[in-house]
């Protein structure tokens, strides 16, 4: 699969990264099937939060990739942290047990990519520092990022954190385009122009943040897939005439459209079977065009000023 550097980071990673949340659903031979797919397939990138499975999908994956140092040499491994029941947590000593816990279950001494799971209303930014220091000092994280974070709440922390972010992962799919649609709407008064974001695809872009995209097939929060779905018909013909011509599955158009953008976004996919995690794997060979993207844009629901 074709590959991207992270951010302002030196790691080369899959354009496309395996998302681990629903790991637990899987047996365990299910699961080192899967795993050994996404290998095979070039999707080497996995990413995990200590809160999937309430720390069991870190567990499930170790097994599941039989973990030992010659097989972690060929892996890349993102965990988040920051959830907890009730609240989210910044604090120094909750970023610092969250990473030994989550080493501990993905038999690992280190983590390629650490991010700050949701932005913690009470969050320290010092703290979160001191605890970056350490946990890069300690050799347990190389590379750090956030999540679902706006520009202001990301300028905060690099007044305080030395190290680069190297990443935000952040809701967007083709129905998902919030961030897109203010770009586009500017000085318009319409709907689609509100900035709800503080323009954080631009801020990504202009300081070397790799947005990652999670959901990427989802509509609303969570309400379900759009790809086949009868509440987006003009979308899917749209797709599916774009993916007959390039011989692909929609989902390849799907995560292709992501990948159109600029940006460059690593798109994080949350499916747990072979095929689809293939077709995923495909989109990054597909270069859709100016006028394709753009179709598949105004296909769902958006119009342009």
């Amino acid at each position: 699969m074709r590959t991207m550097k992270l951010g302002s980071s030196p790691l080369d990673v899959p354009v496309v990264a395996v998302g681990c949340m629903r790991i637990n659903s899987l047996d365990s031979k299910d699961a080192e099937h899967f795993v050994r797919s996404a290998m095979e397939a070039g999707a080497n990138f996995f990413d995990h939060a200590d809160i999937y499975g309430t720390g069991t999908c870190e567990e499930i994956f170790a097994d599941a990739v039989q973990m030992s140092p010659q097989v972690r040499e060929n892996l890349i491994l993102q965990s988040k942290c920051g959830i907890r029941k009730g609240m989210f947590d910044f604090s120094k000593e909750h970023i610092l047990n969250s990473v030994d816990g989550i080493l501990q279950r993905l038999r690992t001494e280190y983590l390629d990519v650490l991010l700050l799971h949701r932005p913690d209303a009470l969050v320290e930014p010092e703290e979160v520092a001191e605890a970056f220091d350490q946990l890069e000092r300690e050799g347990k994280v190389r590379h750090f990022g956030v999540s679902n974070q706006n520009p202001n709440q990301i300028a905060l922390l690099k007044k305080y954190v030395k190290q680069p972010l190297v990443a935000n992962q952040l809701q967007l799919s083709i129905t998902n385009t919030t961030m897109i649609d203010s770009g586009i709407n500017v000085n318009m008064e319409n709907d689609a122009a509100v900035n709800r974001d503080g323009s954080i695809l631009d801020y990504c872009r202009l300081h070397d943040i790799t947005i990652q995209p999670w959901s990427p097939f989802q509509y609303g929060f969570f309400e379900g897939v759009f790809l086949g779905n009868e509440k987006f018909p003009e979308l899917n013909a749209k797709i599916d005439e774009i993916a007959a011509k390039y011989d692909v599955s929609n989902t390849t158009i799907a995560i292709a459209w992501l990948l159109r953008h600029p940006a460059k976004m690593q798109p994080v996919t949350g499916t747990m079977n072979i095929g689809r995690l293939q077709d995923c794997v495909k989109a990054s060979e597909i270069h859709l065009t100016r006028p394709e993207w753009y179709e598949i844009y105004r296909a769902a629901g958006n119009v342009l000023p």
